[in-house]
């Protein structure tokens, strides 16, 4: 009998997220029986700790599954970051580097912030883990990556990309080289993987695309469970979920949502999520009068019966890799409204399924409204979504064959 292949996922948080999501699904669907799974995650923390399948090692010694958002978890980023910063000089480190590599590349220094530094410092201040594995992966861009091409030994490694890396900060000058060590660089969209080789054209022939694995059969069973709303509302719903961060633009979807309001229409926009910018768009809201209009749930354990119970998603991003979260409403035949940011064309066939448009709030108005006044184009945009055919198993195969086995 074959022994096993190990195979090692490594993550920066486990928090309610698009990325930490599509793992969950990844792992769910690698057997057991072949295949010794473990899991390292650089800042233990999140929610999506509890949806970690059983046999799956977490070689953390201690985790919580608890937000890295909420006033408790940025302590515990905090104190995390700091303990990294005093771990065997990794700050010194990370500066050195970056002002070696910030002269060799020509980068400015306008582009280096804080925020880079420190996620920097996490993967330089974080102790290598013994043993060796078939196969090492760097689920998410940054510390992960940078730890797993440093502090990880394995026959291969595989790096994944999941955002437009240039718009999302990442730089040469923070890599310091570490994708020579990886034999392959998985995209989650053709739009993520042109924005990479852009910064890297030489890892054109490594890097090949692999799709985020959506189970659309789990999807579609939570949505049957308990929840979703409880306001009575009886008119038009719309849905953005994701965490509440610029990248989402939900400021746009605020403007976006005044527009509609101004020209007499009767709506609730929800949003599912936590992040720095509550306070924020709190602030918006009331400057545009919205109150009642738009509405930040906060996060759910649960979000699909919110999906279920919405009339038309709408996603304001302003750069993405691949939205789950759009996924997840078609998976659950909701017509989509997004902003032609990356990856967006990879996932909704405009005037199909889902309709793309600028990022303009008359233009996403716009768009919405058209949507709002006729059901038959949302049955038919729904219908569409929800019959979209998607396949995993080519890409599954190319990325398992890197353990020596080219079967799940």
């Amino acid at each position: 009998m074959r022994s096993k292949k190990s195979i090692l996922f490594l993550m920066n948080t486990m928090g309610r997220a698009g990325a930490e999501r599509a793992l969950i699904e990844l792992m769910r669907v690698l057997d057991p029986e072949k295949y010794r799974i473990s899991l390292y995650v650089l800042i233990p923390r999140g929610e999506l700790f509890s949806e970690v399948p059983e046999y799956v090692r977490i070689l953390n010694r201690r985790t919580d599954s608890r937000s890295v958002l909420s006033a408790g978890g940025k302590l515990f980023v905090a104190a995390r970051l700091v303990k990294a910063a005093l771990y065997s000089g990794s700050m010194v480190k990370a500066f050195k580097r970056i002002s070696k590599n910030r002269k060799a590349a020509g980068e400015q220094r306008g582009a280096l912030t804080l925020e880079k530094v420190l996620r920097r410092m996490l993967a330089d201040g974080s102790a290598a883990l013994p043993g060796g594995y078939d196969l090492a992966v760097a689920y998410l861009e940054g510390p992960a990556t940078w730890y797993v091409a440093e502090k990880v030994d394995a026959v291969r490694k595989a790096a994944f990309l999941h955002i437009d890396y240039g718009k999302a900060g990442y730089l040469r000058a923070l890599d310091d080289g570490c994708y020579n060590a990886f034999d392959r660089i998985y995209a989650v969209s053709e739009d993520v993987r042109r924005q990479f080789l852009k910064v890297y054209p030489e890892y054109e022939g490594k890097t090949e695309l692999f799709f985020n694995i959506i189970n659309r059969e789990y999807i579609r069973a939570r949505a049957e469970e308990p929840g979703g709303f409880t306001d009575g509302f009886t008119g038009m719903r719309l849905l953005t979920v994701g965490r509440l961060y610029y990248q989402k633009g939900y400021d746009i979807a605020v403007k976006t949502a005044a527009v509609l309001k101004e020209r007499g229409y009767s709506f609730r926009w929800y949003v599912l999520g936590e992040g720095a910018e509550r306070k924020k768009l709190q602030k918006q809201i009331k400057a545009y009068g919205l109150e009642d209009d738009f509405l930040l749930l906060g996060a759910s354990d649960n979000p699909y019966p919110y999906f279920k119970q919405s009339d038309i998603y709408v996603c304001t991003s302003r750069y993405e890799g691949k939205s789950i979260a759009i996924e997840e409403a078609q998976a659950l035949g909701k017509p989509v409204v997004a902003t032609g940011c990356t990856g967006i064309e990879e996932q909704i066939r405009s005037g199909k399924d889902g309709v793309i448009t600028g990022m303009e709030p008359v233009n996403l108005a716009d768009e919405i409204e058209n949507l709002m006044k006729d059901p038959d184009i949302r049955r038919r945009y729904g219908q569409a979504a929800y019959d979209r055919e998607l396949s995993y198993k080519k890409d599954l195969e190319e990325f398992l064959s890197l353990t020596g086995s080219d079967r799940a």
